[in-house]
C-alpha cells in the first residue's frame, strides 16, 4: 500500500492540496482540492481571509478522506513576507495585511533612520523590497502601535495555519528568512536587529528547519476532517520547497522558479552579503538543508495572469503564449521590475503607458500585449544571468524553470535565446514536489536532497530548449 504524504500549496491567486506516494521508484502526484485565493480590498486596505483559507485546508483535508487516501504526514507552504500578530489568548489581533498593500510607503526610510540600508544588507543580505516584513513591522509601529504592542507571537502564515491544525507554534527558518529579520550567520533572528527598530523581540520564536515535526492533528481538527496525521516543516516559504524540486540536469544550472513572481538564481553554500550584491538587488533566503537562494526577484507571471484576468479570462495561459508568439515581430519592452507594475490598478493600461513614456510602439491587441511581457521578461532574465555569472565568479550551463510557467513554451524559447543557455522547463508542480520531498526525506523515502532530486528528473517529464 502507497505512503501518503499531503502538501498544502497555497499561492497569491490559488491554493491546491497534492497527495505525493513513491510507485515502483518514481513519485506520483495527485490533485485532491484546488480553491482560489486573493487578497480582499476592506475600506481600502488589502488584507488576507486567514479563516477562509484554514476552511479550505480543512476541505481539501476531508477531501483526501473521502477518496481513502489517508496521509502519513501533510505540510503548509504559502508565499514569503506576510504573517498574523497573535495575543496573549493565541487570538489574531488587528488585520492580516497583504504584501501588495501600499501600507509601507516610507518605512524603508524609518528602518534607515536606525540602521543605514547598505549595513542592513550586510547583516541580512535581504534585497530590499517595499513589502517586506521588516518595513510592514514598522507600518505597524508607526499607524497600529496598539496591536503590535499587544502581540505576544508572531507567526508567518504557514507556522500560523499549521498552529490551528496542531496548537503547537513553530517557526520555519526559509519563511523566517523572508522578513529580512534573520542573521545568515547564525540562521535564527537577529535579535539585536530587532532590538534596534523597536520590534517586540519576545514574540519571535526558534527558527526551525525542514524536515521538523511540529506535532499531530488536534483532536477537533482530526474529527472533523475524518483522520489523524503529523504535521511536518517543509521549506514553507513557496519558492524554498519549488528550488528543492529542482532535478537533476547536466552541468551547473541556474533556476528560475517561474509562477506569480519570477525568482531567477542558484544556490550558494554561504551568503554573498557584499555591496555589489546589494547594488544588484540580489538576496540570499534561506532554502533546504542551510542552502542559500541567492536570487533575484523579477515581476514574473503576475503581469500576464493580471491581463488575463482584464480580459474576463477568456483566453487560457497557452492561447496567449500562441498569440504572443504570432506577433514576435512586435518588438516594444519594458523594464519587467519596475515598481509601476506591482499593483497597477490596470496591467493592460501600465504596460501601454511604460511604451508611450518610452517612445516605444504602443501594443494594442492581446497578441501584442503578451508579446511585449514574454519579451520582457526573457530579457530580463538573460541580463540577470550576466549578473549572477559576474558576481559568483562562475559560469552557469543551464537554466531549470521549474513551477507553472514551465509549461509557457514560447517564454521558455526566448529564455533559451536571451540567455544563450539550455532551458530544461519541469516539473511545473515544483512547490508541491518539494514540499512532500522534505517529508519523504524525513521519513527515510530518500537519503536526502540528491537521492530525492534524482527521483524528480525521473519521474517528471522536462522539457528541453536551445
Amino acid at each position: 500500500m502507497s505512503r501518503y504524504y499531503l502538501a498544502v500549496d497555497i499561492g497569491a491567486s490559488s491554493g491546491r492540496h497534492m497527495l505525493g506516494y513513491l510507485e515502483d521508484g518514481k513519485m506520483h502526484l495527485e490533485e485532491i482540492y484546488r480553491f482560489g485565493n486573493g487578497m480582499v480590498n476592506k475600506d481600502g486596505k488589502l488584507l488576507w481571509d486567514t479563516q477562509r483559507l484554514f476552511a479550505e485546508i480543512v476541505n481539501g483535508m476531508k477531501a483526501c478522506a473521502e477518496a481513502g487516501k489517508i496521509p502519513e504526514s501533510m505540510s503548509v507552504d504559502t508565499w514569503a513576507v506576510d504573517y498574523v500578530l497573535l495575543d496573549g489568548q493565541d487570538q489574531v489581533i488587528g488585520d492580516t495585511y497583504g504584501y501588495r498593500d501600499g501600507r509601507t510607503r516610507g518605512c524603508d526610510a524609518k528602518v534607515y533612520q536606525r540602521i543605514r540600508e547598505d549595513e542592513l544588507y550586510a547583516r541580512t543580505g535581504i534585497q530590499k523590497q517595499s513589502f517586506n516584513t521588516i518595513y510592514q513591522l514598522m507600518a505597524d509601529k508607526l499607524k497600529r502601535p496598539e496591536v503590535l504592542g499587544g502581540a505576544r507571537t508572531f507567526l508567518m502564515l504557514p507556522d500560523y495555519f499549521q498552529f490551528l491544525l496542531t496548537g503547537r507554534k513553530v517557526s520555519e527558518y526559509t519563511k523566517g528568512t523572508s522578513t529580512q529579520l534573520v542573521s545568515p550567520a547564525t540562521k535564527q533572528w537577529d535579535k539585536e536587529l530587532i532590538r534596534l527598530l523597536g520590534y517586540p523581540e519576545e514574540m519571535f520564536l526558534p527558527l526551525q528547519m525542514p524536515g521538523t515535526e511540529v506535532g499531530v492533528l488536534q483532536e477537533s481538527v482530526a474529527k472533523e476532517v475524518g483522520f489523524c496525521c503529523n504535521v511536518v516543516l517543509c521549506g514553507s516559504h513557496d519558492t524554498a520547497s519549488a528550488v528543492v524540486a529542482m532535478p537533476k540536469a547536466e552541468g551547473n544550472g541556474l533556476y528560475i522558479s517561474s509562477g506569480t513572481w519570477s525568482l531567477m538564481g542558484v544556490e550558494l553554500d554561504k551568503a554573498d552579503c557584499s555591496e555589489v550584491s546589494r547594488k544588484a538587488n540580489f538576496t540570499n533566503e534561506g532554502g533546504y538543508d542551510y542552502r542559500f537562494r541567492y536570487l533575484k526577484n523579477i515581476m514574473g507571471l503576475w503581469m500576464i495572469q493580471s491581463v488575463r484576468h482584464e480580459m474576463g479570462d477568456r483566453y487560457s495561459f497557452g492561447q496567449l503564449c500562441e498569440m504572443a508568439e504570432r506577433e514576435k515581430s512586435f518588438a516594444s519592452l519594458v523594464d519587467a521590475n519596475d515598481s509601476c507594475f506591482l499593483a497597477p490598478a490596470n496591467m493592460t493600461k501600465e504596460i501601454q503607458d511604460f511604451c508611450m513614456r518610452t517612445g516605444q510602439k504602443v501594443p494594442q491587441t492581446p497578441g501584442e500585449i503578451a508579446c511585449v511581457i514574454y519579451q520582457s521578461l526573457a530579457q530580463c532574465y538573460g541580463k540577470t544571468v550576466q549578473e549572477i555569472e559576474a558576481n559568483t565568479g562562475r559560469t552557469y550551463e543551464n537554466i531549470h524553470v521549474i513551477g507553472g510557467g514551465a509549461n509557457a513554451a514560447y517564454l521558455n524559447r526566448l529564455t533559451a535565446q536571451a540567455t544563450g543557455r539550455t532551458v530544461y522547463a519541469g516539473p511545473g508542480e515544483a512547490t508541491a514536489i518539494g514540499n512532500i520531498m522534505a517529508q519523504m526525506i524525513r521519513t527515510g523515502e530518500f537519503t536526502g536532497l540528491a537521492e530525492a532530486r534524482e527521483c524528480v528528473a525521473e519521474s517528471f517529464e522536462i522539457q528541453r530548449y536551445e
